[in-house]
């Protein structure tokens, strides 16, 4: 059984969250890029070493972790810092995808795979997907949820959503679109009539159709 290779993107604060819990429910396997750097950040693990080489041990919490917050202000201000991190992250977050869908295939646990990751497209892993789902809302809405959701001012925000590449650039890219401006009941019908399309493209590739 091939499984349905799905790519959930779209900028910070676009709603992907809601989007990622409903397809879960509906049995999809969702993985989480963030968590899995996360656990590659951990201490003793190559990219740890990596990443205190380059940023210095001001970044080390006192029990040897990681301080993700100190680390997150240094790469949303400079492009050169988040450049090192992303191109250090990505093709390892990726290799671990590639192992998960393997399992996922020898299993026949799920038939969809799901990686929710913000920065999918800027990293060049788009290709990898069979879909490209991107959740978009406008800049208002985005900003106005990131300065509630992390407690932070509006130059911040708008630093932090400038760092990724603009969501009307995301669009170009994607299979299905789903606007997350509206209520969560909204985003989830939205997402419900998405689900629908993704079992119709599991079934395709699992004839052998193109």
């Amino acid at each position: 059984m091939k499984v349905l290779k799905v790519a959930l993107t779209g900028g910070i604060a676009t709603g992907k969250s809601v989007i990622s819990k409903y397809l879960e429910s509906k049995g999809c396997y969702l993985c989480y890029s963030d968590q899995l750097a996360h656990k590659l950040m951990e201490p003793g693990n190559f990219a740890w070493g990596k990443i205190v080489d380059y940023f210095g041990e001001s970044i080390i919490l006192p029990d040897k972790r990681i301080d993700r917050k100190k680390l997150g202000e240094i790469v949303f201000s400079s492009e050169k810092d988040r450049m090192f991190l992303n191109n250090l992250l990505h093709p390892l977050v990726l290799k671990e995808k590639k192992r998960i869908i393997e399992e996922l295939e020898r299993s026949e646990k799920a038939k969809i795979f799901v990686s929710e990751a913000a920065l999918t497209i800027e990293a060049g892993f788009h290709g990898f997907y069979h879909r490209i789902i991107v959740a978009h809302a406008p800049l208002e809405v985005r900003l106005k949820r990131l300065m509630e959701r992390d407690r932070i001012d509006e130059e911040l925000a708008i630093k932090k959503i400038k760092s990724q590449l603009p969501n009307e650039e995301k669009l170009k890219y994607a299979h299905y679109i789903i606007d997350t401006s509206g209520s969560i009941k909204e985003t989830v019908k939205w997402t419900a009539r998405v689900f629908k399309a993704l079992m119709k493209d599991w079934e395709v590739i699992n004839k052998g159709d193109p």
